[in-house]
């Protein structure tokens, strides 16, 4: 009996992980809309939640941003497992790329409190990067194994040119922007044998000559 109430105690109950969900989905829409400066009355409300719950997981408003953009990443990763199984490697790069600017946009929306965040702790920087790495260079080795991607571009090249993108635009409806121009982005990186491109081995991702051109 003592170990059961022990285990209770160590558990959430269901429906504060509920909650919890709730919140952190709430957070995402109002803050991708509004911006950092979106209230977390908003937040809750969109939740279904009352403040005082909200509070309770989230003692603050960088707390909150914190296991947003957290929450995000995690996801991305499960994606990028999932789309490892998709019968077109470059499609699924695709996609992956496509559903990372909805966390750029989430991002954008709280810069400033997670801006504060990663400076008061470098090891949330840390862990997003090598989570995203680590996603897109699965489905980066899948494309070039498969002969659809070329193999001199690294999976921290994606992820600068993708946030690059995202970050030149500012204006209402940038997502669609940046949307078309990384279809560009990942069509120009498609192997196209007829074309008489030369194609760098995998050994040499990333480690292009300086000073020698490439022929087209």
């Amino acid at each position: 009996m003592a170990d059961q109430s022990a285990e209770a105690l160590r558990k959430p109950r269901s429906d504060a992980v509920r909650n919890r969900e709730r919140v952190l989905e709430a957070a995402k829409a109002v803050f991708s809309a509004g911006g950092a400066d979106a209230s977390l009355e908003a937040v809750a409300k969109r939740a279904g939640v009352g403040i005082g719950t909200l509070y309770r997981h989230f003692p603050t408003r960088e707390a909150l941003f914190e296991a947003v953009y957290r929450r995000e990443v995690d996801q991305l990763s499960e994606l990028a497992e999932q789309l490892k199984s998709a019968p077109s490697p470059v499609d699924a790069l695709r996609r992956w790329m496509r559903s990372n600017v909805e966390l750029v946009a989430t991002k954008k929306g709280m810069i400033s409190a997670l801006a504060l965040a990663v400076q008061g702790s470098s090891e949330l920087y840390a862990y997003s990067f090598d989570r995203l790495t680590k996603a897109i260079g699965t489905l980066l080795d899948r494309a070039v194994a498969a002969g659809e991607i070329r193999a001199d571009i690294s999976p921290e090249d994606l992820l600068r040119a993708l946030i690059g993108m995202c970050y030149l635009h500012d204006q209402p409806g940038w997502q669609s922007t940046v949307l078309r121009l990384m279809d560009v982005f990942i069509d120009g990186l498609r192997v196209q044998p007829a074309s008489g491109r030369k194609v760098a081995s995998p050994s040499r991702r990333g480690s292009a000559k300086p000073g020698v051109k490439r022929k087209r």
